[in-house]
């Protein structure tokens, strides 16, 4: 089955993605990252109204295979967390670029937030050098 990487998200090398409609951004993590991790069993993620740094991490994702750090693909505020994905990380798996969401975040910058992001088109050729 051949990955999807929606064109309205843009990507970090880290495997987050970042969904910004105005000054909010929504951020998860992508099919390809969920694939290579396998079962999620936990996520961790910061409380409303914490302040994510691009470059700092703000939380984990544990699988069976691994705990990996989850990265922001923007600076701002936690104005929402999933808390359907915190209760029940499987769910990730079945629609991480929709309903498996992790954060939203009012952003810092939105004019250039996305500076240092991927298109989904550079994302997938990071990707397939990696699978």
């Amino acid at each position: 089955m051949e990955l999807e990487y929606p064109e309205d998200l843009r990507y970090l090398e880290t495997h987050e993605y970042v969904r910004l409609e105005g000054e909010i951004a929504t951020l998860g993590i992508s099919a390809f990252a969920v694939d290579q991790l396998g079962d999620i069993v936990f996520l961790e993620l910061p409380e409303l109204g914490e302040a994510l740094k691009v470059g700092s991490s703000f939380g984990t994702i544990e699988s069976v295979k691994a705990v990996e750090d989850l990265y922001p693909p923007v600076s701002g505020t936690v104005v929402d967390r999933n808390q359907a994905m915190i209760d029940s990380p499987e769910l990730i798996a079945d629609d991480p670029h929709g309903e498996g969401w992790l954060l939203k975040v009012r952003v810092e910058n939105p004019d250039t937030a996305l500076a240092d992001t991927l298109s989904a088109s550079e994302y997938r050729t990071q990707v397939a050098g990696e699978s």
